[in-house]
């Protein structure tokens, strides 16, 4: 009771003042003043509630009554009816055009008798709570997986690879993504950019001057963040491929290596087949390439290049899921931090502005990328 009456204090002041108090109009106060004062009289009647009938009692006594709001000018049926609509292609409705505009779904569905006038800006309002986009696209891609086995065990072993990697290099194994960005542009804007001061952004200029392209293809140790070697170049052929090996291996000969790379078919060329063979000291003829062996085919030189007796192989990612080369998220931080808005006067300043960033990279921003991926679907 003493609770009760401590929050219906505030009611013993006339509405005008407890409006004011209270900050509200007087029409609220003033039906809070004879709500209040039948709250008092209930409260009298009921003297020995317990703390908590006491809270369900005030908070249902209390509460506002449910407001109906404003009543629907469109129907839910109507509703569905357009947001079908978005979700097929305009053609089916006679539009011809690729993607839907509100304007247009507004017009089909006045056309349709969906609607009488239904305007753009109520289909936008419908689609938007329904959260349909209709002129947002993306691309997408599902790997056509012949041998589901296989393409399971394939990425449960590279995120394998991934978690363990950094405690591997301990023992001289070394985990590398590799894989190659090609026609880097060297352009060159044609007049300087503009910083930014207070109440402006940076303003960069639109026209600009092209100077060639590069191709970069680094190795980056998965276990420690950083770029270990790389090639940049004018082209991005299996001979720059091997270049690129090579040096990688020249900073641990005698170490183990797991070389993860996608299906480009230089990543399993015949001249990588020859360097891993020497780097191994086999022997062994490696057959021919087109009629037999080892350098047959693709297929048996991927065989030998991942072959996991090897201390130096190569682990090939499935078709269309290069998302799980690491190398692809460095990509994305070197286009953020010097591609994307650098201006370049030639392919050589180009690549000096890679190679300083590779530096700069390394030496303040290199870390091991969380990988919490584990191959496994997510349960529901």
């Amino acid at each position: 009771m003493e609770r009760a009456l401590l929050i219906l204090e505030l009611m013993k002041f006339n509405p005008s003042a407890t409006a004011r108090r209270l900050g509200c109009n007087r029409e609220k106060a003033y039906r809070w003043y004879h709500r209040a004062d039948e709250l008092l009289t209930q409260l009298r009647e009921h003297p020995k509630m317990t703390d908590i009938e006491l809270e369900r009692f005030l908070h249902l006594f209390l509460k506002d009554n449910e407001r109906s709001g404003a009543p629907l000018v469109y129907s839910p049926e109507q509703q569905c009816a357009i947001v079908a609509m978005a979700s097929e292609k305009p053609g089916k409705y006679a539009v011809e055009a690729d993607t839907w505009t509100y304007r247009e779904l507004a017009m089909v569905a006045n056309r349709d008798e969906i609607s009488t006038s239904i305007s753009r800006s109520t289909v936008g309002r419908i689609l938007n709570e329904a959260d349909i986009k209709p002129h947002r696209s993306k691309y997408w891609e599902f790997p056509n997986i012949e041998d589901m086995d296989k393409f399971n065990e394939r990425v449960v072993e590279i995120s394998s690879i991934y978690r363990s990697s950094s405690e591997n290099l301990k023992n001289n194994i070394h985990t590398v993504s590799v894989d190659e960005k090609t026609g880097i542009q060297a352009l060159q804007r044609i007049n300087p950019d503009k910083n930014t001061f207070p109440g402006s952004i940076a303003k960069l200029e639109f026209e600009y001057k092209r100077h060639g392209t590069q191709a970069l293809i680094p190795s980056f140790e998965v276990g420690t963040g950083k770029i270990i070697a790389h090639h940049i170049g004018a082209t991005r052929t299996a001979d720059d491929f091997v270049s690129l090996i090579k040096e990688t291996i020249k900073i641990d000969p005698e170490g183990t290596w797991i070389f993860v790379a996608d299906q480009l078919n230089t990543h399993k060329s015949e001249e990588l087949v020859r360097l891993i063979a020497e780097k191994l000291d086999i022997k062994d003829k490696l057959g021919e390439k087109g009629k037999c062996g080892i350098l047959k085919n693709l297929e048996s030189r991927e065989m030998f290049l991942s072959d996991k007796s090897h201390r130096i192989r190569f682990v090939y990612t499935p078709k269309h899921c290069s998302w799980m080369n690491q190398i692809e998220i460095w990509f994305g931080i070197l286009t953020r931090k010097i591609l994307k808005h650098g201006t370049f006067k030639s392919t050589d300043e180009l690549k000096k502005r890679i190679e300083s960033f590779i530096e700069y990279y390394n030496t303040t921003m290199a870390k091991v990328f969380k990988w919490t991926y584990k191959g496994k679907l997510l349960q529901a």
